[in-house]
Order: structure tokens, then sequence, then C-alpha cells
């Protein structure tokens, strides 16, 4: 059944199913057909030589350095056998153009890098003649370099500076690199001297061991705290609440008090002006302008801070909610401790992909037909046609992969987290959750994973094409069109937001009922919609709770580093190691909470669906944890009171009633 399907829902029991089924096949296939395409493609370039050309280097006539090569239609000095010749050496190695990012130069394979400064034509005859090694065009013999006319345009640029090859790529690179000094001219520019960038530089170096221990520091404080803020959850949420009360209040008096007091100080001013002039001036309507702006910013100071307070009155009591599953999810990590280690294993995972995906992408550099510069006489090879296309494929697996890797992320802990909230005795839990999940996502789930990347691909690729178009289009466009770019880009960017935390909640009714996506996906909107002002307090709460948690670890990061780098005495330069440390904190505290975030979403569904379908009463069993428990109790009390409070308010007024009808009745008396 596909997302529209109109056939009547089955009766779900809304528990871990023991016998599961595959979920969305036909997108497990597509996207195996599309991993093929991605390892095609990398086929395709080792096969065409792209991938030989890019690590062996190639010359500008379209030999590959290091082998035989086949001649090419219409390009002279090609199809030059080059056994002997292992390393790219070019004549100009300083002439970079730093749009297209690549040098302006001929290119030659060479036997030898210059290993020494070599300033006339005769040190370029004697170092071919001693080493075999020929450094002007293949056609001018070494023996007569001073004497060709040719020499200055197809000999290499006097001095010729001493290079080394680079380890892999086979290509000769100047030892004295300042001929790159257009690549340093903003860093020049911005410090004016190089004693300010030394002595950061130097201060970072001398530093490392400090900068290491602080990074491991973060690391354990984002550990503790996913187990810890369970206790502290509570403290944290009420000086929140406080805070944006406060913080509320305050900002709409203050914008009051700003306005009358302009207001007196205007009229006065008028007063007085009115007196001298007799009549108004331009400095006088500015000035009532500016009190009219801050008239403005006050009524909407006040609406707002009103619509505030109503709503924390109306949501305080679920805001108890939201401490309870901070709670339940500190206890979910004592259960499942290697959750902590997930972050390092989708980092890993993404990491792998990005250097293969970034080294094929440098073989189809490489890859495709061989063509004739005419503007400078040297051999490109280009991707022509229908080749073309596969650089657009490879960019949509970059961004449909990475999605795919931090699905199967949110799946793997939605799973365990499921088996953990529905296991009544979390003795009998298995013995590794995380590795059940896994292997349940892996056996059955990796299609929904697939469809769910998908349609997050589907969204991100137009958005990144308007940021695209937006930064190639700065300062040409007008303002519409600038503004509904950005109007379009935040637009994609909100709905990209609302459909990640859908599909998170669809991967974790996947892994309750072993639902397709889109099943899965229409469950759990329901379930969301009736529970829309819990959701609204624990994304608003809990997030603001979380991002206080990072902030929290990035101050005692650098606390610590300010008293460490206090300590030692000979560290004078205090700026780049610090914001190395806390921007490396923060990154670490991010993807550890972002963990715990997905917990807490995928309890709160757990909850939701909990309290739909049992009762408490034998047979329906909650199988919620105490904590939470201790939350419906303590919500059914209120409720119960409250129903209580409006019977016996409703009671005097049915007893007055009843006196009224009966002395109305006919034939009565007080005889």
């Amino acid at each position: 059944m596909g997302c529209c399907g109109s056939a009547e829902r089955p009766k779900r029991e809304w528990k871990p199913l023991e016998d599961r089924s595959c979920t969305d096949l036909p997108w497990f296939l597509l996207f195996t057909l599309f991993l093929v395409g991605m390892g095609g493609i990398c086929g395709f370039t080792i096969m065409t030589g792209g991938a030989a050309r890019l690590v062996f280097g190639y010359d500008s006539y379209g030999n590959t350095c290091g082998q035989r090569n086949e001649p090419i239609e219409g390009v002279r000095l090609s199809g030059l056998d080059h056994t002997d010749r292992k390393f790219v050496f070019f004549l100009d190695p300083c002439n970079i153009d730093i749009i297209q990012r690549k040098i302006k130069s001929m290119a030659l394979c060479v036997s030898q890098c210059p290993t020494e400064e070599l300033a006339t034509y005769f040190d370029l005859k004697r170092f071919a003649m001693m080493n075999g090694s020929e450094l002007c065009s293949y056609e001018l013999p070494g023996h007569k370099y001073p004497q060709l006319p040719e020499r200055f345009e197809k000999c290499p640029k006097l001095p010729v500076p001493e290079s080394k090859a680079l380890p892999v790529f086979n290509r000769c690179t100047p030892v004295d690199i300042s001929c790159y000094a257009k690549f340093a001219e903003a860093v020049i520019t911005f410090v004016s001297d190089n004693s300010m960038l030394n002595r950061l530089i130097a201060g970072v170096a001398a530093s490392k061991e400090i900068i290491v221990g602080l990074c491991l520091l973060a690391l354990v404080l984002s550990m503790i705290l996913m187990v810890i803020i369970r206790y502290i959850s509570a403290v944290l949420v009420w000086i929140l609440t406080a805070l944006v009360v406060l913080g509320s209040l305050g900002g709409t008096s203050v914008l009051w008090w700003l306005y009358i007091d302009y207001r007196m100080t205007m009229n006065e001013t008028m007063t007085k002006d009115l007196i001298e002039t007799e009549e108004p001036n331009d400095g006088m309507k500015t000035t009532k302008d500016h009190a009219q702006g801050l008239l403005i910013y006050a009524v909407s100071a006040t609406v707002f801070t009103g619509i505030l307070l109503l709503l924390m009155l109306f949501m305080r009591k679920r805001v108890a909610l939201t401490i309870a599953l901070f709670h339940v999810a500190g206890k979910v990590f004592i259960h499942l401790p290697l959750l902590v280690l997930l972050p390092f294993c989708t980092f890993l995972a993404l990491s792998l992909f990005w250097v293969y995906w970034i080294m094929v992408l440098l073989f189809l550099g490489t890859t495709g037909n061989p063509e004739k510069n005419e503007d400078t006489g040297l051999v490109e090879f280009r991707l022509t046609g229908s080749l073309q296309y596969m650089t657009w494929y490879h960019a949509v697996g970059l961004i449909w992969i990475s999605e795919f890797i931090l699905a199967c992320q949110q799946m793997t802990v939605a799973g365990a987290v499921v088996t953990y909230y529905f296991t009544r005795d979390k003795t009998k839990l298995p013995v590794t959750p995380i590795l059940s999940s896994v292997l349940r996502l892996a056996r059955y789930h990796l299609g929904t994973v697939a469809k769910g990347s998908f349609i997050i691909t589907l969204v991100k690729i137009p958005r990144l094409i308007l940021m695209y178009i937006h930064n190639q289009l700065k300062g040409k466009e007008n303002a519409c069109a600038r503004c509904m770019l950005k109007t379009c880009i935040c637009c994609l960017w909100c709905l990209e937001k609302c459909l990640n935390y859908l599909n998170q909640n669809a991967y974790a009714a996947t892994a309750i009922n072993s639902t397709n996506f889109c099943t899965s996906a229409r469950d759990a909107f329901m379930i969301l919609v009736e529970n829309a002002l819990r959701v609204a307090t624990i994304n608003t709460v809990g997030d603001f709770v979380l991002f206080l948690g990072k902030i929290l670890i990035v101050t005692c990061t650098a606390f610590a580093g300010v008293l460490a780098l206090n300590y030692q005495r000979d560290y004078t330069e205090w700026i780049l190691p610090l914001i190395i440390v806390c921007l490396f904190a923060f990154l670490v505290a991010h993807c550890f909470l972002s963990i715990f975030e997905i917990v807490v979403d995928v309890l709160f569904l757990c909850f939701a669906i909990d309290t739909k379908y049992n009762n408490g009463t034998p047979g329906r069993e909650f199988y919620m944890d105490k904590a939470l428990m201790e939350f419906v109790e303590n919500s059914r009390r209120s409720m119960a009171m409250e129903e209580r409070g409006r019977s016996k308010r409703a009671r005097p007024k049915e007893d007055v009633e009843l006196t009224e009808a009966k002395a109305m009745a006919p034939g009565t008396s007080s005889a």
C-alpha cells in the first residue's frame, strides 16, 4: 500500500514484533542498483585510465607517466613510451589559476625532479647529461639546450627551483613555496606582519598536548552529561522557564519605559521649538517617528509576553513530562551503554564514504576524451556527451548515501530504545540490544531507511541548487530576486527539518510494528498530532535544555583550558588553542547530545502509544518506566480533582433549580 492508500488500516498490537518481515523491498533494490551505479562510475574511471592519470600524472600531450601510451589522433608527441619517466614536471609551477584551481603550465614526464636550483640553460644541459632527465620539451635534444631558439618557449622558466616528488602522486613540487604567495596574500594582508601569525602557530604547536587533553576532557564530559542529565534536567527546565518569563517581562518593561521617557522628552522639546519657531521642523518629525517606532516595539513585546505567559500557563503541567522523559533517557544510557559509541561509528562510516567519494571525484577530473585546447595547445581530458551526467550522478550519491548513513543511526537507536521500553522486566533485555537492532535493520528495514533518506535528498538537492545560484548571482540580481531566493531556501530548509523529524518517528514506528515507511510515517504523524502540545513542549524546552548542556560542556572545557594554559607560563598565545578546543568541544557535545535527543523523541512516541492503547488494567498494563508512571498518576489525580471541583460547583446550582421547581408546582403551600 502506498502513502495515499485508502485500504482499511489493520489493528495493530503496537509492541515489538517477534516475527518480522522485510519492509519497502523495492526501495532496497533501487538503492542497491544505485550503489552499483556508484561503483560502476569508479570502475569506469579506473578502466579508462582516469585513476592512473591522477596517481601517476600525465603530460601536456596526453601521455601517462611511467607507462607505455597509445597515440592520440591529431596530437603530436602522443603515444610515447614513458616507462622510465615516472614524475610530472611543470615548466612554470608557479603559474597558478586560482579560479580554475589548476597549474597553467606545460607538463612533461621526467625521470628525475631537479634536486638543485638550475639558474641557466647550461645548468639544464648539465642536469640532462648527468641524470638523463630532460626538462625541456621532448623534441629538443638535451645537449643543445643553450643554442636552440625554442628554449624560451619549450624549456622551464629560469631559475628552475629545487623540487621534490610528492609521496604518492609523483608531481615535482618546489621545495621553496614562496612562489605560491598569492594564496597567502590575504593572510599576510590581514596580519600585516608574520609575527602575529607565527605567534599563533607557535602557541598551537607548543600547547598541542594540552589541546589533545582538553579534547579528551570534552569527550568524557559529554558521556558523563548524557547519564547525569536526568538528575539536573528539572533544575535546568525551571531555571529556563524563570529566565524566559523574567526576560520577556523585563524586556517589555524596558521598552515601555523607553517609550514613556522618549515621549516626555519629545513633548518638552516640541514645546520649546514651537515657542521659538512657531512651526514644526524636520527634527520634530524624526523624533515623532522614533517615538512611534518604540510604541510599536513595546506593543509587540507586550503581545508576545502575553502569549508566552499563556503558553507557560497551559503547558506548565506538560513540562513535567519533559523532565520524566529526560530521567528515563538517562536510564536508557545506563542499560544500553554502547549507545555512546554510535557517534563514533557514524563518523567513521561518513569519513570513509567521503574519502571514497572525493577520490572518485578526482578520478572523474582526469577521465574522459582527450581534447586539445586551441588557445594553449595542451591536451585536457574532459567528459563529453552522456558521460557528463556521471558527475551529477556522483553528486546525488554524496547526498543520498550520507543521509542513508545518518538514517541508519536513527533506526538503530530507535530499535534499541523500543526494545528497552517494551520490555517490562529490564533484567531480561537482550545481551546486546544495539547489535540486535543493527541486525534487524540490516535484515529487514534497509529499504525503509533508503526511502526515508531519499525523501530528504529530494528536498536537499533543490535547496543546494538555489544556494549555488544565490552565490553565483551575488551582487548581480535585484532585491526582489534575492528575497525570493532566500525565501525559497528558507522554506526548503524548514521542510527538510520537518521531514527529518517525521522520518525519525517513522523509523521508530517501523521498529515497533515492522510496517513500511509510508504506513509508519502516517501512524507516527497521527500520534504526534494527537499530542501536539506535548510535542511542542518537548521540542522547545527539551532542545533548549540540551543546548544548555552543550554550552555547559564548552564552558567547562574552556575554563579547564584557561587554567592549564595559565599553569604553563610558556604559552603566550591562548586565543587559537582555546578556539580549537571550544569548537571541538561543541562538535563532540552536539554529536553525543543529538543521540540523547533521538532517545527522548523515541521514548515520547513509545509513551504516547502506551498511554493510548493501555490503561493500566489487567490485560492492558503499561510498559512505561516508573518515572513516567508517576507522571501519569499525577496527571490522573489532578484531572480527578478538577472534575470533583466542577461537580461541587454544579451541585448548588442544581439544588436551587429543584427548589424553584417545587415552589412553582400547583397545589403546593406552606400550610
